[in-house]
């Protein structure tokens, strides 16, 4: 048995919206959002920083997602993660890695920051 790939998520997706002027917005409201559940992931410690300014100290928290080898995942760069009662946004794009022998997704990676 292994100690990894053992974690389970959800990823949300949200709905559009439009404006006056008819422009798509992203709609995060709880009626407009998708939710798909994610198993098979390892979500790690990424990073923790911390910043002072006027306003006070502010810590953020990344994590890595990974899901187990031969899986892809549905999820994309404007995505949100629910995990551990976190809300979290993608950082930078979804990193698909394939695998050499067969041309296939190996695994996903995906950088993960608490929601503000």
């Amino acid at each position: 048995m292994t100690l990894l790939f053992h974690q389970e998520a959800v990823r949300i997706r949200a709905g559009v919206r439009y404006d006056r002027a008819g422009t798509p917005l992203p709609d995060w409201s709880e009626s407009a959002v998708s939710r798909l559940p994610l198993s098979r992931l390892n979500i790690a410690p990424r990073t923790t920083e911390e910043t002072r300014d006027g306003a006070g100290v502010r810590v953020v928290t990344g994590w890595w997602l990974q899901t187990a080898p031969g899986r892809d995942a549905d999820i994309q760069a404007q995505d949100r993660v629910e995990f551990d009662g976190l809300l979290c946004e993608v950082l930078g794009e979804v990193q698909r890695w394939p695998d050499p022998f067969t041309g296939r997704i190996h695994h996903v990676k995906v950088a993960l920051q608490r929601a503000k």
